[in-house]
């Protein structure tokens, strides 16, 4: 398999199949979870945004450890590189890639559904904007191997947050999770990084002089695939990541000078 204008009426169809499962674990858990915790409107609200995304996150962990697992992509991470461009999909793979941009662009109307707040409104709409730039970057340049291994690593992260967020919404005094996300988040920017300076620093160089094939549809893959692209695409990587851990640090070091102060 390999991607095509076909794709665009899946991913509308997967749209309402999200559209109704995020209604029915709306309503049969996570509704009446609040009910009994009587949790103020401003919590009520980031209650149901985390309760929404442990269950997609862990269920795209699991689905995506299952994936790289079974095509062998942990196992030889030569292949992350290897026969690039990887036109041609294995099912599942493909159908992950549909699922996953059907999911965040099934987060845009849920802005509406669910009533958001307008002052939360910028900050989801930049994150669904980041998950769908990098998710169809991914599968236009044809680095799905390379994508899945990074949405592993990002989804194990932000189940932990999210995961924190509530056990801490049912327990103020209850923070532990959040110390064990900081060890994940950190591993899993360490590795992030690690594997793109692996897999387009190193690895795709030594497949970069490939000739244009538009039937084959290595056409976006034949534009990146340039030591000019390449090291930009590297550059704003390391930069963003860069930046995520300077947020990252500064909320830390804020948590625990609140932390003494109260003390």
């Amino acid at each position: 398999y390999h991607y095509g204008l076909k794709d665009l009426v899946t991913i509308l169809f997967y749209i309402f199949i999200a559209i109704i499962l995020h209604a029915v674990v709306q309503e049969y858990i996570l509704d009446k979870i609040n009910r009994r915790l009587h949790l103020s409107k401003v919590k009520h609200s980031k209650f149901n945004e985390s309760g929404q995304l442990v269950a997609f996150h862990l269920t795209s962990v699991i689905w995506c450890l299952y994936v790289v697992v079974t095509e062998g992509y942990i196992s030889n991470p030569r292949s992350l590189w290897e026969n690039y461009p990887h036109v041609y999909l294995p099912f599942q793979v493909k159908f992950f890639y549909l699922c996953q941009l059907a999911y965040w662009l099934h987060a845009l109307p849920e802005l509406y559904f669910q009533k958001v707040r307008k002052e939360e409104i910028p900050r989801q709409l930049r994150c669904i904007a980041l998950y769908l730039v990098h998710i169809a970057g991914a599968y236009l340049l044809n680095l799905t191997r390379l994508g899945l291994i990074l949405l592993l690593l990002q989804y194990l992260a932000e189940f932990f947050f999210h995961m924190a967020r509530l056990v801490y919404f049912t327990d103020e005094n209850n923070e532990k999770l959040f110390n064990v996300w900081a060890v994940v988040f950190v591993v899993t920017r360490l590795f992030t990084l690690t594997l793109y300076i692996l897999v387009i620093g190193f690895g795709l160089p030594r497949v970069e002089n490939q000739a244009l094939d538009p039937e084959r549809g290595n056409f976006f893959s034949f534009l990146f695939n340039n030591i000019l692209f390449r090291m930009s695409v590297l550059l704003l990587v390391c930069l963003f990541q860069a930046s995520v851990m300077w947020r990252f640090i500064h909320f830390q070091l804020r948590r625990w000078r609140e932390y003494w102060n109260e003390q």
